[in-house]
This record gives structure tokens, C-alpha cells and sequence, in this order.
């Protein structure tokens, strides 16, 4: 079946005594045993849930995985994958990925031993250079946030199986509906479900599905032990949004090809960061292994343009972090979403104060850039 179908009928139907086409909500923090060593299956929701299983089954259809495993956050879904690697470990990832991935990788799992090569992976040989004997895990994020650089994933995975490394792709920024990572060989998805999966701004969550079952079962192993499953609710909510991915992709990205454009041929805009437009240095590359270009576009504003007065004059492009909403959002990339990241590490990636980010909405594309116009132009 299309993934558009698959989005609306997988993990849907599990209440066979009323036939409701919604998942329930199983809110219950136990579940009583029918005897000594007897349940029904679940008996403790830091470990199972239903409801969290029929999103689990939802996003390992959407991916083509053998199974999936839902978290609190996205952050905890990677940290949960790399719990996976012991110290002496060597983990190569993108110079220009999200600043709360660069941070957790380079603050928190770097003092406990592992080890990290922040590298341009939009050359795989910059991959294949960076290779020690001890990489054991190569980190893709691609589209990378928040210049949208494209990662040649069927290259890259190739990279890995010569030297015995485990592929994680982080899918968040086009989301299974654009982007099929697995069908090129990645070993691990992740998602940050609180962007595109859920679509509506209103909970926080994270994913992570394997390609193959004993990883699955790894990573299960490890939710559990960590606590690090998400809520009931907020799985509830998750599948709910995840059943509109489809139509909402489609507006994400007609909405954001507009906008590039629009900005594309803007005075003010030195330059514009997206996949989808012709003058993108991968754009060949973007269209080979995705299906978009995805709803997110940034920019780099002219040095003459005061950021306060520019934010203030939009009315529709709400000044916020995240993205993947129905409303439009927009930010300055190193004060917000990469403060995390040190300016070095901003610099080296190409992230300036002028770096804008816009994560765009559902609205009507005439009324966003009208909007976007008149903050430019006042």
C-alpha cells in the first residue's frame, strides 16, 4: 500500500470489544497478571503500552522497519541509540546537524568515553577519511538542520559496512512520506515525532526503528531499562496527526518551494538554503533519494536588515523554535535552535547571525510571502 495509506490504517484497530476506528488512549500505569507468570501481554507501562505499541507499528510500517520503539522526546530517542556504543567507541556525524544532537553528542556522551568526528558529510570520501578503527557508528541527518545539506545516505551506508559501523539516519526534517532511508541500507531511523509526524505542535516525542528485529529488540531492551518510553496521551496524539502526514507534507512543500523562491530573487536575501530549488548545490542529489524537498527553508538575511525591527513587522511567521506545525515559525538559527552549539563549531558549519530559519506552515503561500514582503521591504 501507498505510505499515505498506510499512515491512516497501521496500529489503528486494536479494540475488538467496540470496534472503534480511533486507538484507544490505555492511560493505565499497570496492567493485572491472570496468574503467576500470565498477563495479557503488558503488565507495566514504563516497559509496554498499548497504545504505544499501535504507534510503534504505525511508524515501522511508514519506514519499512522490523520494528520501532516511541520516546518522551527526540532527544531521548537519540540518546537511547547511543547507549548502544560503549567508551573507546568512535562516532563520525554531520559539522552542520541540530544543536541539541551536536550538544548531547559532544557535552554528555563524549565525557562518558565515546568518541566524536564532526565532519562536511556532503562528500562521502570526507566520510570515508574520518573512519578510525574504532567507528562504530556513522550519524546521518539530511536534510541537515539547518542548511538543509544533503548526505548521500547510499554512499554513506556503504562507508559503514566496509569498516563494520551501524548507519543512524535521522529522518525528522522530511519524514517517511519524502525520504525512505531504510530501502538504502540505514541500520536506524529517528524521528523527533514532535515535528512533522505529529503536525500540530501540541506534544513532544520521539522515534526510533530498526531495520532489522534483534536491533529492535536492543532498543527496546534499553527504553525500558532508561524509562525513556513516551506517554500514553502523547502516543494517542502522535498516531492521531501522523494519519494527516500525507496531505500536510504536500502543503508543507508547496508552501516552502514558493517561499524559496519568492526569497530566492529578494534583494535582502544573500542567500537561500533549499533542496528544491535548481541552484542548490545537491540538488540532483536531493532528488535522487527523496520524493521532496521537504517544508523547511533558511536563509541567510542581508547584513543591512535589523533582525528585531524584521521579526516584529511579521505577522504570520511566529518567532519560535521547533517546526512541522501548521503555523508558520521563524528563527534566528545561532541565538535559538543552535545556541547549544559553540560559535566555532557554528562558524565552521556556515552558520552566521544572519542565518534565518523558517519552518513553513499550512497557510496560504500568497499570504506568506505577502507577509514575508512587507517585513523585507518596510
Amino acid at each position: 500500500m501507498h505510505i499515505a495509506t498506510r499512515s491512516v490504517h497501521s496500529g489503528v484497530y486494536k479494540d475488538t470489544a467496540y470496534n472503534s476506528v480511533a486507538t484507544p488512549i490505555y492511560p493505565s500505569s499497570t496492567f493485572f497478571f491472570d496468574g503467576i507468570g500470565r498477563t495479557s501481554g503488558y503488565d507495566y507501562t514504563r516497559t509496554a503500552n498499548p497504545t504505544r505499541d499501535a504507534l510503534a507499528e504505525n511508524l515501522a510500517a511508514l519506514e519499512g522497519g522490523a520494528g520501532a520503539q516511541v520516546t518522551n522526546t527526540g532527544m531521548s530517542a537519540i540518546a537511547t541509540v547511543m547507549f548502544l556504543l560503549r567508551p573507546g567507541d568512535h562516532v563520525i556525524a554531520g559539522h552542520d546537524i541540530y544543536g541539541g544532537t551536536y550538544r548531547q553528542m559532544d557535552a554528555i556522551f563524549r565525557g562518558m568515553g565515546i568518541d566524536f568526528d564532526f565532519v562536511d558529510m556532503g562528500d562521502p570520501e570526507n566520510v570515508r577519511s574520518a573512519v578510525k578503527p574504532n567507528t562504530r557508528c556513522i550519524w546521518i541527518e539530511t536534510p541537515s538542520n539547518p542548511l538543509l545539506n544533503i548526505v548521500d545516505i547510499a554512499a554513506t551506508v556503504t562507508v559503514a559496512r566496509d569498516c563494520g559501523a551501524i548507519t543512524v539516519a535521522d529522518n525528522t526534517f522530511l519524514s517517511p512520506y519524502l525520504q525512505q532511508p531504510m530501502e538504502m541500507g540505514v541500520d536506524i531511523v529517528i524521528h523527533s515525532t514532535t515535528k512533522y509526524l505529529n503536525g500540530h505542535s501540541d506534544v513532544v516525542g520521539g522515534a526510533i526503528i530498526c531495520r532489522e528485529a534483534d536491533m529492535a529488540e536492543q532498543i527496546a531492551e534499553l527504553v525500558n531499562a532508561l524509562g525513556t518510553g513516551c506517554s500514553p496521551f502523547d502516543a494517542f496524539l502522535v498516531l492521531r496527526g501522523v494519519k494527516t502526514l500525507a496531505p500536510r507534507m504536500e502543503t508543507h512543500q508547496a508552501n516552502a518551494m514558493a517561499l524559496a523562491q519568492f526569497l530566492d530573487g529578494h534583494a535582502k536575501v544573500q542567500r537561500v538554503y533549499y533542496p528544491g530549488l535548481t541552484s542548490h548545490r545537491q540538488y540532483d542529489l536531493a532528488r535522487k533519494q527523496s520524493s521532496g524537498a521537504g517544508g523547511m527553508v533558511s536563509f541567510d538575511i542581508d547584513v543591512s536588515v535589523d533582525l528585531g525591527a524584521f521579526f516584529d513587522r511579521l505577522e504570520l511567521f511566529l518567532l519560535a523554535e521547533s517546526l512541522g506545525g501548521p503555523a508558520s515559525l521563524i528563527e534566528q538559527v545561532s541565538s535559538m535552535s543552535h545556541a547549544s552549539m559553540p560559535e566555532a563549531a557554528r562558524v565552521e558549519a556556515g552558520i552566521s547571525d544572519q542565518t534565518i530559519r523558517v519552518s513553513v506552515g499550512l497557510e496560504h503561500a500568497d499570504d506568506l510571502i505577502a507577509d514575508m514582503q512587507r517585513a523585507l521591504d518596510a
